[in-house]
């Protein structure tokens, strides 16, 4: 057994979706997560921009002795995955795989639906892992950047997010699709308005499941798994630590303990 913590980063409260299925299928794993509140979007940004911040979040984890990362983020996951994964020398585990996997489970019609930061989509990671493992799919995508601005700030249900949501995504509503992948974990936040927007008829994929099951496989054959004790979690962020844990108490429902750390210096 190993008790070590797993790391769990994202820009900023998103994260927190993955956090809470890392809760409910590995309840005995402590955890330390890093939300880059300071910097968030990462979505905006290039993709040079966001290799740096991740290899500084990577090492300030590391400093905190986690056993394992799990980058949290779809951005960092489809535009720097193999480069963390090249210079950082412990399991790493992404979002887009488990998420691709979850899409071509779901999808009845072939042809889904992707949302996600600018960056995300201008990847193509989404689309080009669909179509490796299924050619025939049809994949139409959607940047939708306000989305993370309206989850960090908690407005996931008025009429602003309402509006939003109908503003970008109703073009793919249009487009027949029976599958909508929230390639974004701050997506999941606004999914109870997303899915009323599109419709019971259309699978709402959220990758945080499928990517809190392949943290658990990998630790499981890696025979790291921790002690047969309830986990314990620790929340840092770069700043707005009020407004963290008020995010933190409404997702995960629990009084977070949330420390400020300037990431920058790792």
């Amino acid at each position: 057994m190993d008790k070590r913590p797993i790391g769990i980063f994202d820009s900023g409260v998103g994260g927190l979706t993955v956090v809470k299925q890392v809760i409910k299928e590995l309840p005995n794993e402590d955890t330390i997560y890093f939300g880059d509140t300071a910097r968030v979007p990462y979505g905006s940004k290039s993709k040079e921009t966001v290799t740096e911040f991740s290899r500084q979040i990577m090492r300030f984890l590391i400093k905190n002795n986690v056993k394992a990362v799990i980058i949290a983020c779809n951005t960092v996951s489809s535009n720097c995955f193999e480069a963390l994964r090249a210079e950082f020398d412990l399991p790493i585990t992404e979002v887009v795989g488990p998420g691709v996997e979850s899409c071509l489970a779901a999808t009845k019609n072939g042809r889904v639906g992707v949302i996600g930061t600018q960056a995300t989509i201008n990847s193509g990671a989404y689309e080009n892992g669909i179509k490796a493992k299924d050619s025939s799919i049809k994949v139409f995508q959607k940047a939708c950047p306000l989305f993370v601005p309206l989850a960090e700030e908690g407005f996931t249900e008025n009429d602003i997010a309402k509006l939003t949501v109908k503003t970008y995504l109703q073009e793919l509503k249009e487009k027949n699709i029976d599958t909508l992948i929230l390639g974004c974990t701050h997506y999941p936040m606004l999914k109870k308005t997303i899915g009323e927007f599109m419709g019971d008829e259309v699978h709402i994929v959220d990758p945080a499941m499928e990517t809190a099951r392949s943290m658990k496989s990998c630790l499981e054959k890696l025979s790291m798994t921790g002690e047969e004790t309830e986990g314990s979690h620790i929340f840092y962020c770069s700043d707005n630590c009020k407004q963290f844990n008020a995010i933190c108490k409404k997702n995960l429902g629990l009084e977070c303990r949330v420390h400020k750390v300037n990431v920058e210096k790792y």
